[in-house]
């Protein structure tokens, strides 16, 4: 009794990379769709439409005031107006920021606007822009 063995000398020396791309691919559809999501401000609010240029993205406080007596300094959110002003010069002296964006509701009161500023203002901010929206040509 003799038994034949089969020697195959050819060994596999490529990788099949289809299944890694298809995960990748996968991956990248994930984040595309859920990076949005986290995105989203505190607080909702229709912006004035101006012509302006975009900003620069480096560290910075989004204030957010919205109409009906609802503000926001990044992502907390206060109804009481002197609690807010507290918390705008709080976070720009203890983070370190000195950009302030400042993205107020068409139907905000003005005041609480001219307030923010001057808060941010006096706890060291060196710039506040107010968000606006394009205006369409």
């Amino acid at each position: 009794m003799s038994f034949k063995v089969e020697n195959d000398d050819t060994m596999m020396t490529g990788i099949n990379v289809a299944p890694l791309v298809d995960v990748c691919l996968v991956l990248v559809i994930i984040f595309m769709v859920t990076a949005p999501l986290l995105s989203d401000p505190a607080i909702k609010v229709n912006l004035p439409k101006a012509k302006t240029q975009e900003g620069e993205e480096k560290d910075k406080v989004t204030v957010t005031i919205a109409a009906g007596a609802r503000y926001a300094v990044n992502e907390k959110v206060f109804t009481d107006q002197p609690a807010f002003l507290e918390g705008i010069d709080k976070i720009i002296k203890e983070g370190g920021a000195r950009l302030v964006i400042i993205k107020a509701d068409e139907e905000a009161p003005y005041g609480i606007l001219t307030d923010a500023m001057q808060r941010a203002k006096e706890a060291g901010a060196t710039g506040i822009t107010i968000a606006t929206e394009q205006k369409k040509k």
